[in-house]
C-alpha cells in the first residue's frame, strides 16, 4: 500500500457516510455484474417441473440511468459485502400490465424493490468499477485525498469511475477487539428472537387475519415487502452441471462460537425445542397436546409443563444455554435472564407484559403482539450491530487473507484436536474437516463448503 492509498473496506466506509451524496450508474453495474449466487425466476414448478408464473408482476416506476448509492453490508460469516440497492415498483397484472393501486384498504403504488449486489465474494472483487456522481464537495475531496480519484476539479455533473479492484481489500494495520463474550450474548438473543418470531409466524400489530391473507395473495408480506416465490432456474442439478449452467467452487465460511457450542447454527429453533422439552395441555381437560408450537400459545385455554424426559436423551450445552430463557419466558420459572436481555436493547414494554402475565394479570392478544413486535425489531437491531462493527469485519479480514490479525494468538486445531479438548462441541461433516483457534473463551472455526452458481453473466438480483 502506498501512503495516500486506502483498503477497499475503508472506500466503502466512505460511500456508507456520503451515501446520501454519491449516485451510481446502475445500467453500467448491471451490464458488468457477474452473479455470485444461483439465479432464480419468479414462480413456482407444477408437477411436470413447468415455471408457472405470479399472476402480477412489477415494474419500476423509473428508467433511470443513475440510482443512489446503495447501503452496504458485511456477511457474518463469509468474506463477502453487498450492496443493497433500493428502487421504487409498482405492481401490475402478467397479462395485461394493469396497475394493482390497492390492496386490503391499503395504498401499494409506491413499494420498494431491494437489489442485492455483491462487492466482495469471498475474498474476491466481484465489481471491479463504479461509475457514480459525486454531489458535494467534500466526500469528491476525501475521496481525492485517498487517491482514488484522479482528477483535479470538482465537477458534480461529471461522472467518476472509481475502481476497486486496484485496493488491497483490508489495511495492514487492521485492529479489532476482543470478542470474548459475544458469542453468548448472540446465542441467547438468538434463542429470544426466535420464541418471538415463532409467535408472530401469523400475527401482525397493525393488520387483521383477513387482510394478511390478502396480501399473501398479492405476493406481499405483512411488512408490505415484495415477496415473489421463486425458484432455480434448473430442474435438474447435475443436468445443470454437466451443460454448464451450474458450476460449483469451495467458499470459506468463518464460525464464532464458544469452547462448548461451535456456533449459532447448533441452537434449535423455538418450536423444535418447544417440542423436544415442553408441552402444552388443555387447564380443563388435561389433554397434551402432542405437537406442540408457539402458533397456539395465544390460546388462553393451554398451559405448558416440562416434557417428561426418557432416559435416553441427552441433555447437550444447547439444551443448556436454551431451557432456562424458555422457562423464563414461558413463566416456569422466574430466573430473570428474559427480562435481562430485553431491557438491554431497550424493550421494557414487553418485560412489563411478561411480568403482568406471571401475576396472573389478563393480557389482550393485541397488546402482547404489539410489545413482541417492537421487541423483535430491537433483539435484531442490537445483534446486526455487533455482527457490523465486532464480527463481521474480523471474519471479512481472515476470509482475505487466511490469517488470524496480529493481536490474536492461538494455535490452530483440526476437528479431532478441538474436540478431544473441548468434547462438548459438535461438528457437522463440512466443519470436520474444518481448523479451529480457541481465543479467551471463544472458538474461531474456518471451513470449507461448496457452493453452487450460475454460470452466466446475468443483469440484476445477485441471489
Amino acid at each position: 500500500m502506498t501512503n495516500n492509498q486506502i483498503s477497499l473496506v475503508e472506500l466503502i466506509q466512505i460511500f456508507a457516510q456520503y451515501r446520501n451524496n454519491i449516485i451510481v450508474n446502475i445500467k453500467h453495474l448491471q451490464e458488468h455484474y457477474q452473479r455470485t449466487g444461483i439465479k432464480r425466476v419468479k414462480g413456482v414448478r407444477n408437477e411436470n417441473g413447468e415455471l408457472l408464473q405470479p399472476w402480477l408482476r412489477t415494474e419500476y416506476m423509473d428508467n433511470a440511468e443513475y440510482v443512489g448509492m446503495g447501503e452496504f453490508q458485511f456477511n457474518r460469516n463469509t468474506a463477502t459485502i453487498n450492496m443493497l440497492i433500493k428502487r421504487k415498483v409498482k405492481l401490475a397484472k402478467f397479462e395485461d400490465q394493469t396497475p394493482t393501486l390497492e390492496v386490503a384498504g391499503l395504498l401499494v403504488n409506491d413499494l420498494n424493490s431491494f437489489n442485492n449486489y455483491t462487492i466482495v465474494s469471498n475474498g474476491k472483487i466481484n465489481v471491479k468499477s463504479l461509475q457514480v456522481k459525486i454531489s458535494r464537495k467534500k466526500a469528491f475531496d476525501l475521496l481525492k485525498e485517498k487517491g482514488v480519484l484522479d482528477v483535479e476539479e470538482f465537477d458534480f455533473n461529471a461522472e467518476y469511475t472509481i475502481h476497486l479492484d486496484n485496493l488491497p481489500l483490508v489495511a495492514a494495520n487492521s485492529f479489532y477487539s476482543s470478542i470474548d463474550g459475544l458469542f453468548n450474548e448472540l446465542a441467547e438473543i438468538k434463542v429470544l428472537t426466535s420464541i418471538i418470531c415463532a409467535h408472530l409466524k401469523k400475527e401482525s400489530d397493525v393488520f387483521i387475519e383477513a387482510q394478511l391473507d390478502e396480501f399473501k395473495k398479492h405476493y406481499l408480506s405483512k411488512n408490505i415487502y415484495i415477496n415473489f416465490p421463486t425458484t432455480n432456474e434448473y430442474t435438474d442439478i447435475r443436468e445443470a452441471l454437466v451443460n454448464g449452467t451450474l458450476d460449483s467452487r469451495s467458499s470459506y465460511k468463518i464460525d464464532i462460537g464458544s469452547q462448548d457450542i461451535l456456533n449459532l447454527s447448533k441452537l434449535h429453533s423455538a418450536n423444535k425445542f418447544l417440542d423436544r422439552m415442553y408441552r402444552f395441555y388443555d387447564k380443563e381437560t388435561g389433554e397434551i397436546i402432542i405437537k406442540p408450537s408457539f402458533a397456539i400459545a395465544f390460546n388462553e385455554n393451554l398451559a405448558v409443563r416440562h416434557r417428561l424426559l426418557s432416559s435416553r436423551t441427552k441433555i447437550t450445552k444447547v439444551d443448556e444455554l436454551m431451557k432456562p430463557i424458555f422457562d423464563d419466558f414461558l413463566g416456569l420459572e422466574q430466573n430473570g435472564i428474559v427480562g435481562g436481555i430485553l431491557k438491554k436493547v431497550g424493550a421494557d414494554s414487553l418485560v412489563r407484559l411478561l411480568q403482568d402475565k406471571q401475576t396472573g394479570k389478563q393480557i389482550s392478544k393485541e397488546e402482547m403482539v404489539a410489545a413482541l413486535t417492537t421487541a423483535n425489531k430491537k433483539l435484531e437491531q442490537y445483534a446486526e450491530n455487533i455482527y457490523q462493527d465486532k464480527i463481521s469485519p474480523l471474519v471479512f479480514y481472515i476470509g482475505c487473507t487466511g490469517l488470524l490479525p496480529d493481536q490474536m494468538e492461538a494455535e490452530a486445531m483440526t476437528a479431532e484436536e478441538a474436540a478431544a479438548k473441548y468434547p462438548d462441541l459438535q461438528f457437522s461433516k463440512d466443519e470436520q474437516e474444518g481448523t479451529f483457534f480457541a481465543i479467551g473463551d471463544s472458538m474461531i472455526s474456518i471451513y470449507t463448503k461448496t457452493e453452487y452458481y450460475s454460470k452466466l453473466i446475468s443483469v440484476g438480483v445477485d441471489n
